[in-house]
């Protein structure tokens, strides 16, 4: 029975605010009177939010935010005063340490203690204080220990009375309340990650098209006006750091000088991406273009570029900088000059020494007090493993394989370093073997596991996370700012519910059951083929694998096509039918966020399954039925169109020109795949459903990996199922990876054990497929000792980047690998154990084959999974 019909509106608000104060924990806010604090707004009147003339910028355009807020959230009347003599008699004061007089002046009377702040980073103190200056009787104190700071500590009010940090950006509604009062007494963490950001990136189908022509249509381009909005959202996550926009398609950053402004303005850091040195984007012609500069090449160059880099630093070196280092080719290329390692190692070299010469001049401080970072991705990598020296002080930026899985991380060396290590994420991707830059699937559990392996070896200096156009990638960016500003307040099993969480304190509890179970299955049918890769082509590739081709999911066995196409019509349903039943107000932000995510990925699939069976059904000589597949792909085709005409059309054509399915450069996934009508032929109905024919297995089983016989820990390995991840929604993680490596053949290890039944044969063939995870750093691999009774092979994932079975092994989230085991046909039963090797391993399906496995993508599904057949 749900209960939350029967309770008041205001009770209900009371129990929406209470979830978001479990999520920040900051301020306690209550749309009745609270005579602990103060009264933010109410009877037509509202706390002035003041601050000191002297205090930062960023300070007072924080506080003009959260004047608007309360304004947004139900006063009547509120702003931000700048002021060092308040005569409001409940006030919000708020100012940084050192830089404001009406903080300073509280401390020195003895009103306020800022030493839990004192020389912190990005911290606030907030507090109700009585009588804390002349005219005021009672303030709702915020003191920050730097601008940052103070900003977090005012929008954390904002947060607290209602206003998301996606109120515009994913037009999450603000509700609206006759009177608000805030109290508390808080003082926040230093955040986990020091630099945590974003990086706009591949914006030609999205965000560039958008500002272009609707957002900034005066300018034309993505500018000052669009830069704030996103500024805006960064602070408000407790950001601090943006790359942005760098296609050729958009102007320059700094050829537009007000963004630089702009960013400033709302306290953001410009870092830039790993092909930007000292800040310049040779991507854009107004930046680097080679008729007019010549070649982007140091060896027979060097002072043109150079030359640039000095005309940078002198309109840029004043802000608040983070800089990428040494230097790559043009935009996402190698170096130009075609010389040998050891020759280019040198020449990187040169080039970092030249660029911190150019910085100690520029900015007038030591090198070491300089942010900047060397970020070692594709080619790069080679040249820092061949012996490339970056000065200590330097951060290394460990990058993923661009499909969600860290290369490596800090060694025990590394992690002394004095510039310590960061990380660079992708939520969106262009590039081989195939973009995916439509909808984000990635899994908050791999994000997580993935990123708390390098928070563990030291990267806890500099969070960057590719977003594509930011649309629609909201959840995943949510979850990342949160784990980035308070990572020990996670674990594998709440970020698993993080988003259901979130979703719920927006749209409301009563739908955390759908919420989870639509984004559990969401994310579970996206991992074995991202909507994106359905396609089954390869881009960059050769004949053999570039071309739209039919899946390998299999309509005949195992259910797995249809399954497929049943649970996420399921979800596809279920989220249909919460748009139905929401407030008119939040449809909108249910629309972005969920629903179109969802339906767009069940529409992607529908569409290339019911081409191969109209294929498939054609070679069938059932041309009835071929017909029926093609219209269902015609179908399905128009469908994702609609879908996307109905993004851009919301509120009014807000977002006109933000959606748009990515061809990028050469991805075909965005057409409709050829299907064959016979006239004629008519059509027939099509039984799609899964069929219990089909739903068994002969002579070949699945393991339930969650239904074993036992599991030991040895030598520090514990083992552990981590759901949200895996074809069916969970894995096996055998060990945790900064821990020593074991003996995958030691039968007394850390293991976990499954029985097997009696087999009729003398051998079985077992096929292991895991999670394909890089090498945690050099020295380890990637070993799990698999087992039969006593005898033990050993599992290693051997691969190289670009590779053949590299590029199969991330667009299908998994490596299989087959072994042969001889059995004893008269023992009633056996034992199969996977022992850890390289901890962190994991271990997503296990397939033992006796002469029946037939052929299919993924295998059958696991006992135990709910498969939506009982419904």
């Amino acid at each position: 029975m749900r209960h939350s019909i029967l309770i008041p509106g205001r009770i209900i608000a009371y129990i929406l605010l209470c979830c978001s104060i479990a999520v920040n924990a900051q301020v306690e806010v209550s749309y009745s009177k609270d005579n602990r604090g103060i009264k933010l707004f109410g009877n037509g009147e509202s706390a002035a939010v003041v601050v000191s003339p002297k205090d930062f910028i960023t300070v007072k355009k924080a506080a003009q935010l959260l004047a608007g807020d309360m304004l947004r959230a139900g006063a009547e009347n509120a702003e931000a005063v700048v002021t060092d003599t308040p005569d409001s008699r409940h006030a919000v004061i708020a100012g940084t340490v050192g830089h404001s007089r009406l903080i300073d002046d509280m401390i020195r009377n003895g009103k306020l203690d800022a030493n839990p702040i004192v020389n912190g980073h990005e911290q606030y103190i907030l507090s109700i204080v009585e009588n804390p200056l002349p005219g005021v009787k009672k303030a709702l104190v915020i003191a920050g220990s730097d601008r940052r700071g103070t900003a977090y500590g005012l929008l954390s009010v904002s947060e607290g009375i209602g206003v998301s940090p996606w109120y515009w950006w994913a037009d999450v509604p603000i509700k609206a309340h006759k009177e608000a009062w805030a109290s508390g007494n808080y003082v926040s963490p230093a955040p986990s990650v020091k630099y945590r950001g974003f990086f706009i990136n591949d914006e030609d189908w999205g965000l560039k098209p958008w500002s272009t022509y609707n957002y900034e249509k005066e300018l034309g381009d993505i500018g000052p006006k669009t830069y704030a909005r996103v500024c805006e959202l960064l602070l408000r996550l407790r950001g601090n750091m943006l790359a942005p926009a760098m296609h050729s398609c958009t102007g320059a950053f700094y050829s537009h000088p007000e963004s630089k402004l702009v960013a400033d303005t709302f306290g953001i850091i410009i870092t830039t991406s790993h092909c930007e040195p000292l800040l310049l984007n040779n991507a854009a012609l107004s930046e680097w273009d080679s008729k007019r500069d010549g070649s982007w090449d140091y060896l027979t160059n060097s002072k043109t570029i150079r030359d640039k880099w000095e005309n940078r630093l002198n309109e840029a070196a004043c802000y608040e900088n983070i800089y990428t280092m040494a230097m790559r080719g043009v935009h996402d290329a190698g170096l130009v000059t075609e010389i040998p390692i050891d020759e280019k190692v040198t020449l990187i070299q040169q080039v970092i020494g030249d660029q911190r010469e150019m910085l100690t001049r520029h900015t007038g401080k030591p090198i070491t007090e300089i942010p900047q970072i060397f970020v070692p991705y594709k080619e790069t990598m080679d040249i820092y493993d061949n012996g490339l020296k970056v000065p200590d002080d330097i951060t290394i930026v460990w990058v993923d394989d661009n499909y969600g899985y860290f290369k490596k991380v800090s060694n025990d060396d590394e992690r002394k370093r004095s510039g310590g290590a960061g990380v660079y994420y992708h939520l969106s991707y262009l590039g081989a073997p195939h973009d995916y830059l439509w909808i984000c699937t990635t899994p908050p559990v791999l994000m997580y596991e993935e990123l708390k392996k390098t928070y563990d070896t030291g990267a806890d200096r500099y969070w960057l996370l590719n977003v594509g156009d930011i649309k629609p990638m909201e959840l995943g960016i949510q979850t990342f700012f949160e784990m980035a500003f308070d990572f020990d307040n996670f674990d594998v099993r709440k970020v698993n519910e993080h988003q259901v969480k979130f979703l719920a304190s927006i749209f409301g509890t009563k739908y955390e059951k759908e919420f989870k179970y639509i984004l559990d299955n969401y994310y579970r049918l996206a991992w074995s083929r991202k909507p994106e890769f359905m396609g089954f082509e390869c881009e960059w590739d050769d004949a053999a694998h570039t071309g739209l081709r039919d899946t390998d999911f299999s309509f005949d066995n195992y259910n797995e096509a249809r399954q497929r196409l049943a649970d996420y019509r399921r979800i596809s349903d279920m989220a249909d039918s919460i748009t139905d039943s929401l407030d008119p107000q939040l449809k909108n932000a249910f629309f972005e966020m969920l629903a179109f995510p969802v339906k767009g990925a069940y529409q992607m699939n529908r569409k290339f399954l019911m081409a191969q069976l109209n294929h498939e059904l054609l070679a069938k000589n059932d041309a009835a039925g071929a017909n029926r597949a093609a219209r269902e792909t015609d179908i399905a085709y128009d469908s994702i169109q609609t879908l996307i005409n109905e993004y851009n059309s919301l509120l009014d054509g807000k977002w006109k020109g933000m959606m748009d399915l990515a061809p990028a450069f050469c991805a075909l996934y965005q057409n409709k795949p050829v299907v064959t009508v016979t006239p004629g032929a008519g059509e027939r109905d099509l039984n799609i459903e899964p069929v219990e024919t089909q739903s068994g297995t002969d002579r070949c089983m699945v393991l339930n990996l969650s239904d074993y016989d036992f599991a030991t820990g040895a030598s520090g390995h514990n083992i552990n199922i981590v759901k949200g991840i895996g074809y069916d929604g969970y894995v096996i993680k055998l060990g945790e990876p900064t821990t020593p490596v074991a003996d995958p053949t030691d039968l007394s290890g850390a293991k976990i054990v499954y029985s097997l039944p009696a087999f009729s044969t003398d051998s079985i063939d077992v096929y292991v497929d895991a999670v394909p995870l890089w090498p945690l750093h050099d020295g380890r691999s990637t070993r799990i000792g698999v087992a039969v009774d006593d005898s033990v092979k050993v599992f290693e994932n051997k691969f190289k980047e670009y590779s053949r079975e590299w590029k199969d092994q991330v667009l299908r989230n998994g490596v299989v690998k087959h072994f042969r085991f001889a059995v004893d046909k008269n023992k009633p039963s056996h034992k199969l154990s996977l022992i850890c090797g390289d901890p962190g391993m994991m271990v997503q399906k296990i397939i033992i084959d006796w002469g029946g496995l037939k052929k299919s993508y993924i295998g059958p599904a696991a006992p135990g999974r709910d498969t939506g057949m009982s419904e």
